[in-house]
Order: C-alpha cells, then structure tokens, then sequence
C-alpha cells in the first residue's frame, strides 16, 4: 500500500466519516486497514487518491484534535 493509492484498490477496507459530517458531502472518511495503519480519502472522491498513515501517527493527531492543538486553524477573524 502506498499514499496516494486509489482508495476502491483498497479490497475490504470499511470506511467510516464523522456523524458530524454535513450532508453537502465535505467529508473526510478513514478506514483501519488490515495491517493497523489507517487510510484517508475525500468522501466525494470514493475512488480518488488515499492517504496511509502508521497508526501511532493517526491516533497522536486525534490526540491533539482533543487537545485543542488545532483549534487555531477554525478561529474566525
């Protein structure tokens, strides 16, 4: 498996976005693959590009989002 892959090569994978996800399909999906790592696709591009992340690496980044490390990045002017 390699980033940028298109994601329906990904055999298997179940893929999964937020229930706050909106509905106008600007949407994020992540997929545990069955070697741990976690896969990431644009939900309006089912077949497009996925990213592969190690799993340490995904889980410090939902980490962080808890953390409010990112909040910064929302804040309106």
């Amino acid at each position: 498996m390699t980033n940028g892959m298109p994601a329906d090569a990904l055999e298997g994978a179940i893929w999964r976005k937020s229930r706050r996800s909106n509905p106008s399909g600007n949407c994020v999906e992540l997929a545990v693959l069955p070697d741990g790592e976690v896969a990431v696709r644009n939900s309006r591009h089912p077949a497009g590009p996925a990213l592969i992340y190690p799993r340490a690496a995904m889980a410090a980044f939902v980490q962080g989002a808890r953390d409010g490390e990112f909040d910064d990045l929302f804040a309106r002017d």
